[in-house]
């Protein structure tokens, strides 16, 4: 059975499907010492020599358990792999894989916390940062500024970011006094997540965030006793479950 090449190399944590073709067109990956191109089939059970910047990487062992964990990210750490700057990364305090690489499930910003999903099936974190699959994001949000219904029902319906447009496709406040002071906790939920996201929403109706911390992604919520930059892997049950939301075989 052959794949894409890009496919084949996201399914084991080497990138995004978008990132590995960034690679290819940079002409850093190689099969057989021949720069690959984008849409190049590969044969699982038999490869070739596949390298990433002279890195030779193995792909043969297709099989393989898929492995879930929560990190509970702290504010000031970065969601990448190296930092040119030298920050710590989320990927600093993860265990250990044998094989293949652990990947993140989407991004948190510098300055926001809370639940990060990392896996090592590529297949099934692309499943569940894709916008078609419309996966929920769950987050406590703490603003500054003033906020009325109709702030709210704009929030609701929707706002333009760049050259799109965003909702919330639920929001509710969750202290006691509801528009009497100018720091307020509000719960909401999205269903994509785009880079800064929440925070371009309530600049546009001049109001600031102060805390965001994510405590939901689909149908895994944020331990209450998982302590900031500690993680915990999913059992099966879970790990089917969130293979089951976007309708993928668990291997």
């Amino acid at each position: 059975m052959s794949e894409k090449i890009q496919k084949i190399l996201s399914h084991f944590g080497y990138g995004s499907r978008r990132k590995i073709e960034e690679m290819i067109e940079l002409g850093i990956i190689l099969i057989n010492g021949k720069k690959a191109v984008i849409g190049q089939r590969v044969d699982n059970n038999n490869p070739g020599e596949i390298t990433i910047k002279g890195e030779k990487i193995s792909i043969k062992n297709t099989q393989f358990a898929t492995k879930v964990i929560i990190y509970n990210k702290p504010e000031g750490e970065v969601c990448t792999r190296n930092d040119n700057q030298n920050r710590p990364t989320v990927f600093d305090k993860l265990p250990f894989l044998n094989i293949h690489r652990w990947i993140s499930v989407g991004r948190l910003d510098l300055n926001t916390r809370g639940l990060l999903l990392f896996t090592n099936n590529g297949n099934l974190a692309n499943k569940l940062m894709h916008p078609s699959n419309k996966i929920e994001r769950e987050y406590y949000i703490r603003i500054f500024g003033e906020i009325n219904e109709n702030t709210m029902n704009i929030l609701k319906n929707g706002v333009k970011i760049k050259n799109s447009y965003s909702s919330f496709k639920s929001i509710q406040v969750i202290n006691h006094n509801k528009y009497s002071k100018k720091n307020k906790w509000f719960k909401g939920v999205l269903c994509e997540g785009k880079n800064r996201e929440i925070r371009f929403m309530w600049k546009t109706v001049n109001c600031q965030v102060s805390r965001l911390i994510r405590i939901r992604y689909g149908n895994i919520i944020l331990p209450k006793n998982l302590k900031l930059g500690h993680w915990t892997e999913l059992n099966s049950t879970l790990v089917d479950n969130l293979s089951k939301l976007v309708a993928l075989k668990k291997y």
